[in-house]
């Protein structure tokens, strides 16, 4: 989440005008993340989050989050649920932006995940994917191994000003996960894609909901458990987490047990999902607009974690017996 627009408090009393959720008391942008503006508003009905959809978000693709984020409540799924209009719509626009409410969630992101959070998170994963498993609606994943090389184009001309031969490190591993070894024949289906753990709400040690459902797409369901293998088990110094990635592994495989040619992929998928996050951070840090509310991440941290991945062999080395 972050506040690239702005929205003037009589613009946005004029918004809520549309919809039957109370007068607006207050309201602030929500700088965390680096896709959409968030913000937090609080009415007389209660507490709910605005957002306006733009950078990397396509019009068109808005249906299909707004339609998951509904089908997964009614599987059982703690998220977010879209907050339909006096017209029945959900979708509406703000500041020249698609915009759309959604319900507030309560809980807190563990900022210092620990492998009790680890397990919590595998088990919510596998739960999503076994709830959106007879969802109609299908996304391609643009930033699978296609939309890499063209973020890699965006930002080799300064990649080596951020780290001395970024460019070639890039360019070599990207040209080795596109030379025909990614997947392409794991099971597939709605995967939330994103799951950091400022996406995962807890009370106490027990998951209270899953937000940000931006990148959402469909695409192997092993990815997604690569992508979280890189968001939870790595310490602040970049160091992999045995106990951590064996609690989110063990965890998940308890509600949905991955094959053994999903265990066999997950170290390259590792590496994919690592690459995709260095890439559009690389982008997103050397991008940011002047003026906007944001906090651009650290691209080097996965630059060390994608390192970490290249010298995996196995499932053995998350900690998980294959």
């Amino acid at each position: 989440m972050a506040v690239y627009t702005d929205v003037a408090a009589d613009e946005l009393a004029d918004f809520l005008k549309n919809y039957e959720i109370g007068d607006l008391l207050s309201y602030k942008g929500i700088a965390e993340g680096v896709e959409n503006s968030n913000f937090l508003l609080h009415t007389t009905s209660g507490s709910f989050i605005l957002t306006l959809y733009e950078k990397r978000v396509a019009k068109g693709d808005l249906p299909f989050f707004l339609e998951l984020m509904t089908h997964l409540a009614s599987r059982g799924v703690n998220c977010p649920q879209p907050v339909q209009d006096k017209s029945g719509e959900a979708l509406r626009t703000l500041a020249g932006r698609p915009a759309a409410i959604i319900t507030f969630l309560e809980g807190i992101w563990p900022h210092k995940p620990n492998a009790v959070h680890c397990a919590g998170v595998g088990k919510a994963l596998a739960e999503m994917h076994l709830a959106d498993a007879d969802f109609k609606m299908s996304r391609a994943n643009a930033l699978s191994v296609s939309g890499w090389r063209p973020l890699f184009e965006q930002a080799a001309p300064r990649a080596d000003e951020v780290q001395p031969n970024l460019r070639a490190f890039l360019s070599d591993e990207l040209d080795y996960l596109e030379s025909n070894i990614w997947p392409k024949h794991l099971p597939v289906g709605v995967i939330h894609a994103d799951l950091f753990p400022d996406n995962v709400f807890f009370l106490d040690d027990r998951v209270s909901g899953i937000i940000d459902f931006t990148f959402a797409c469909t695409d192997m369901l092993a990815y997604d458990v690569a992508i979280c293998l890189n968001a939870w088990c790595f310490e602040s110094d970049c160091s992999f987490n045995v106990t951590k990635a064996r609690a989110l592994l063990s965890a998940y495989g308890r509600e949905r047990p991955l094959s053994k040619d999903e265990e066999d992929a997950l170290p390259l998928l590792a590496r994919g999902s690592a690459l995709r996050f260095l890439l559009t951070r690389l982008v997103d840090f050397l991008n940011v607009p002047k003026g906007a509310l944001v906090r651009p991440k650290d691209p080097l941290e996965y630059v060390r974690k994608l390192r970490f991945h290249q010298s995996v062999s196995s499932i053995r080395d998350y900690g998980v017996l294959a």
